[in-house]
C-alpha cells in the first residue's frame, strides 16, 4: 500500500481535483432530482394548503421544514401567477439544467482521473525498466526473463486496470455516499435510521465476495508468467525444439501451464462476476423494505413526510445503492490490483549489492597493470565459482585464459567490469581498488565481444554507435573498417542506414559478430576482453573476425577467453583454470613443455 501511495502523491493535484467536481456533480444531482416533489404537486394536486414565507432567522422552525415550506411557497406563487402548465415547463427545464451540469462536473471528475491512471502505468514501467537496468547480473541468474516481462506487462496491467480504475470510484463514491445520506437524513432522519440497520449488513455482505481474491489473483499472476516464460523459452530454443522433433512435447506443458492458468483465473472472475448480482438483489431487497414500511406509514398517515417527499427519499435512496455497490467493487478490485502490486514491488524492492562508493573517482586513462589479488567469487546459492586467483596482466600485454567449459573462465572476466562483485580479494587499476573507482568511467576503458554479440532492433549504424552517443559517421566507418565489416555492409542498399531486424537476425554470424567488434573499438578502449569471440563461426568466417581481432589487440591490453587454442598461441600468457583455480600459466611452448592440462587440452583439439 506504501508503494502505491508514493506513486499516486504526485497526482495528488488530479484527485484534489476530482473530487471538488465530484461534489458539485452530487449537489447538482440532488438539486434535479427534489423538482420531483412540485412536479408531482403539481400534476396530482396532492396539497391545497396555503403557504406563507418564513423568515430564515425564525428560530422556532427547523432548517428542514423552512425550506420545504418555503420551496412550496415559491413554487405556488408561480402557479399563482403564470399557471401550473408554465410553471411545469420551468421545473422541466431546470432540471434539464442541473442535469446538465451535473454531467458535465461527472465527466469533468472522470476526465481527471485519466491522466493519473495513464501516468501511474507510465511511471511503474519506466521505474521497473530503470532498475532492470540498475540491478546487477546476479540478479538475473536466479529470476526467469519471461517472469520479468509478465510484470512489466502483465502485472502493471492489473494495476492499471484493478487499482488506478478503483481510485476513481474512491474518490467519488464516498463523496455521493456523504451527500445522498446527508440528503436522506435531512427529509426524515426516522426513516435513515430505520434504513442504517440494514446498510451494514449489506456492505459486509458485498465485501464477503472480495475475499481471499488477492491470494487467488497472485497464483494467477504466477501462473500468467509461467506462461511467459515458456513462451521465451519457446522462442529462444525453436531450432532446438524442432531439431529433436519435441512440438507435442512443449505443446503439452504450454498446454498444462494454460489450463492450471484458466482454471485459476475462472475462479478470480466469477468471484468477481458474483459481485453485481449479489449487490443488485441486496440493494433492491432494502428498497423494498424501506417502501414497504415508509409506504405503509404515509399511508396511514403517520408518517413525518408527505408522499411526493416519500418518492423523493426513495429517489434519493435508490440512488445511493450505486456509490455502495460501486464502492464494493472497489474493495474486491484493490485486493486483485494489490496482488499485483506485490509482485512488482518485489523488483523495485531488489537489493543491488552491486554499489558505488560514495567517494567513487572517476579514472581517466590504464596506465600501468590490472591485478587480480587474492579474488575469489561465489554466488548467491554458496557455490564457489573462483577460489584464490592471483593474476597480473600489464599495459600492452594480450592474456589468454583457457579451460573446461563450468571452470570459471568467464566469471574471471566478468568481475573486471563489474558484472559482479568479488566475494574475497581485490581487482586493482593502476593500484586502485576498482570498487573505489565510478562504474562509468570504469566500463568506458573496455570494450567487450562475446560469443553471441547482443544486437538491437536499429540499423547498422545505430548498433556500432550504440554505446557512444555522439558518434559521428566518420568514426563509425573507421571502425567497421578496423572490423572488416565495411565492405559487407555497403552491399546493403541502405548501407549503414540498414536495419537489421531483431537481435541482428538479418545478418550471418559473422556478419553480427564483425558488428560488435566494431562496437566495441568506436571509444578506442584501452583494454579489451574477447569472450570466444570466434567460437560459434565457420572458418571462413572466422577468418575474418580473427584478421580483425588481431588488428585491434595490437594496440590494447587484451583478456582473451578462448575454446580454440590454436586462436591464442601468440599470447603472451596463458592461463589455464581449472575448477575455479589458475593450476598453470606460462607461453604456449612453456606449456606444452611442462606436459599438464594445457598440454592435454591441445592434444585433444590438434589430434
Amino acid at each position: 500500500m506504501n508503494l502505491l501511495r508514493r506513486y499516486v502523491r504526485p497526482y495528488n493535484g488530479y484527485i484534489a481535483g476530482s473530487l471538488a467536481l465530484n461534489i458539485l456533480s452530487a449537489i447538482f444531482n440532488i438539486f434535479s432530482f427534489s423538482l420531483i416533489i412540485p412536479i408531482l404537486n403539481i400534476l396530482f394536486g396532492l396539497s391545497d394548503k396555503v403557504y406563507s414565507f418564513i423568515p430564515w432567522d425564525t428560530a422556532s422552525v427547523s432548517l428542514r421544514e423552512k425550506a420545504v415550506n418555503n420551496a412550496y411557497w415559491y413554487v405556488s406563487g408561480l402557479i399563482g401567477q403564470h399557471g401550473a402548465v408554465t410553471v411545469l415547463i420551468f421545473l422541466a427545464l431546470f432540471m434539464i439544467g442541473m442535469t446538465i451540469l451535473k454531467t458535465a462536473c461527472y465527466f469533468g471528475a472522470s476526465a481527471v482521473m485519466v491522466p493519473i491512471r495513464t501516468g501511474l502505468a507510465r511511471d511503474l514501467r519506466r521505474d521497473l525498466y530503470d532498475k532492470i537496468l540498475r540491478l546487477p547480473l546476479g540478479f538475473f541468474t536466479s529470476e526467469r526473463k519471461g517472469d520479468i516481462i509478465a510484470r512489466m506487462s502483465g502485472d502493471v496491467q492489473e494495476v492499471e486496470n484493478s487499482v488506478t480504475g478503483s481510485i476513481d470510484m474512491l474518490v467519488k463514491n464516498p463523496v455521493l455516499i456523504v451527500f445522498y445520506v446527508g440528503t436522506l437524513f435531512f427529509i426524515s432522519w426516522q426513516l435513515t435510521l430505520f434504513v442504517l440497520i440494514f446498510a451494514p449488513l449489506m456492505m459486509w455482505l458485498m465485501g464477503a465476495i472480495g475475499r481471499n481474491l488477492k491470494r487467488q489473483s497472485s497464483e494467477a499472476q504466477s501462473l500468467w508468467s509461467d506462461t511467459m516464460s515458456q513462451v521465451d523459452e519457446t522462442l529462444g530454443g525453436l531450432r532446438v525444439i524442432k531439431a529433436f522433433l519435441a512440438e507435442k512435447k512443449m505443446s503439452a506443458r504450454f498446454a498444462g501451464v494454460t489450463g492450471d492458468m484458466r482454471r485459476k483465473t475462472s475462479r478470480v472472475l466469477t468471484r468477481q462476476a458474483s459481485a453485481h448480482p449479489v449487490s443488485e438483489l441486496l440493494g433492491t431487497i432494502m428498497i423494498c423494505i424501506v417502501l414497504c414500511f415508509g409506504g405503509a406509514l404515509v399511508i396511514s398517515g403517520r408518517s413525518f413526510i408527505d408522499a411526493p417527499t416519500f418518492i423523493f427519499y426513495m429517489v434519493i435512496l435508490y440512488s445511493v445503492i450505486q456509490p455502495i455497490k460501486d464502492l464494493a467493487k472497489a474493495a474486491y478490485n484493490i485486493p486483485k490490483g494489490m496482488a499485483s502490486m506485490e509482485r512488482i514491488d518485489r523488483i523495485l524492492n531488489a537489493q543491488n549489492t552491486l554499489q558505488e562508493a560514495p567517494d567513487a573517482v572517476d579514472i581517466k586513462d590504464f596506465t600501468d597493470a590490472i591485478e587480480y589479488r587474492n579474488v575469489s567469487f561465489s554466488y548467491e546459492d554458496g557455490r564457489e565459482i573462483l577460489h584464490d586467483i592471483n593474476l597480473r596482466i600489464g599495459k600492452g600485454r594480450k592474456i589468454a585464459i583457457v579451460g573446461t567449459s563450468g571452470g570459471g573462465k568467464s566469471t574471471i572476466a566478468d568481475l573486471l567490469p563489474r558484472f559482479y562483485d568479488v566475494c574475497k580479494g581485490s581487482i586493482l587499476i593502476d593500484g586502485t581498488d576498482i570498487r573505489k573507482l565510478s562504474v562509468r568511467s570504469l566500463r568506458s576503458l573496455m570494450g567487450i565481444v562475446g560469443q553471441e554479440p547482443v544486437l538491437f532492433n536499429d540499423t547498422i549504424f545505430g548498433n556500432i554507435a550504440f554505446g557512444k552517443e555522439s558518434a559521428t559517421m566518420e568514426e563509425v566507418v573507421a571502425a567497421a573498417k578496423t572490423a572488416n565489416a565495411h565492405e559487407f555492409i555497403m552491399e546493403k542498399e541502405q548501407g549503414y542506414d540498414t536495419n537489421i531486424g531483431d537481435r541482428g537476425v538479418k545478418l550471418s554470424g559473422g556478419q553480427r559478430q564483425r558488428l560488435g567488434i566494431a562496437r566495441a573499438i568506436l571509444g578506442n578502449p584501452p583494454i579489451l576482453i574477447l569472450d570466444e569471440a570466434t567460437a560459434a563461426l565457420d572458418t571462413r568466417s572466422e577468418r575474418l573476425v580473427q584478421d580483425a581481432l588481431d588488428r585491434i589487440m595490437s594496440q590494447r591490453t587484451t583478456i582473451v577467453i578462448a575454446h580454440r587454442l590454436s586462436t591464442v598461441r601468440d599470447a603472451d600468457e596463458i592461463v589455464v583454470v581449472e575448477d575455479g583455480a589458475i593450476v598453470e600459466r606460462g607461453s604456449h611452448e612453456e606449456l606444452l613443455a611442462l606436459g599438464g592440462q594445457y598440454k592435454k587440452l591441445y592434444e585433444m583439439q590438434v589430434l
